[in-house]
């Protein structure tokens, strides 16, 4: 119950930030709260939704990253790292966009019935990896959401319809700076995960493992390929969008193609 009331909470303050930040955008007088007072209320779900979280998570015999646990974490940490870009650029669309969703991965996480227990103990080289995997996730997943209103963003401006959406947009140079500086962190990230898995874990190619390692691997690659497009040819725009909805799509499926399958599907 305690937990329930925690959600909910949560899922109005996200909602409510993300209300005010439109309407905010939206307005062209002054008065009402600022953007960084707008970005406490997000900080305060984040918050309550990190608390309720944890009740989930922590298990007597370890940590419990079923699904709807996995997917609530991701979504927590994708929030945390949005709110402090925000803070510091104005990307509020970003927000606008992502905190509905974080909302709709709190509501499934209430009815959550998955249970995938992993025994930590005191290796703490596991949790590293799994924290790296975790962060590397969510950057990604930031830089997929970003691309995906960059292709927006370039098909209302070449249709030359500036207004709507657009308005609530940054310059389309600093979508696409913000987005290769996103992607710039997450492959980092993704390459000190990998590199923990393989110190850490006992067999990255093991049966249960082998699909997450390869499509973690292709994913790696295809944003290698990417970020040296970028430097030495100047990709950006078109190239740049599909190359990173590929990367994080064989991303996904590494994180969550099995457990959804196996947890949801097969249950």
């Amino acid at each position: 119950m305690e937990n329930t009331i925690l959600i909910y909470s949560a899922i109005f303050l996200y909602l409510t930030c993300a209300a005010l930040l439109f309407f905010n955008k939206k307005k062209s007088s002054d008065g009402g709260l600022s953007k960084k007072q707008i970005l406490l209320i997000g900080f305060a779900a984040l918050i309550l939704h990190s608390v309720a979280l944890t009740n989930n998570l922590v298990t007597d015999t370890g940590i419990n990253l079923a699904f709807y646990n996995s997917l609530s974490l991701i979504s927590a940490f994708i929030v945390l790292f949005t709110l402090i870009s925000t803070w510091r650029h104005p990307i509020e669309i970003l927000l606008i966009s992502l905190l509905p969703i974080a909302s709709i991965t709190l509501q499934l996480d209430i009815y959550n019935s998955t249970t995938q227990v992993h025994e930590i103990g005191d290796s703490k080289g596991l949790i590293f990896h799994i924290l790296t995997s975790i962060i590397a996730y969510s950057v990604l997943a930031l830089a997929a959401l970003q691309a995906v209103l960059l292709w927006i963003q370039n098909k209302f401006l070449h249709a030359h319809q500036p207004g709507g959406i657009i308005k609530l947009m940054p310059p389309l140079r600093n979508m696409e700076a913000l987005l290769f500086e996103s992607i710039v962190v997450g492959f980092v990230t993704l390459t000190v995960s990998l590199g923990s898995g393989l110190i850490f874990l006992e067999n990255m190619f093991a049966q249960q493992l082998a699909h997450k390692t390869i499509l973690s691997i292709l994913a790696w690659f295809v944003f290698l390929i990417l970020l040296i497009g970028h430097w030495k040819l100047g990709w950006r725009g078109k190239v740049a969008i599909r190359w990173t909805l590929g990367g994080f799509i064989s991303l996904m499926l590494a994180y969550f193609g099995s457990k959804f399958v196996l947890e949801i599907v097969l249950a």
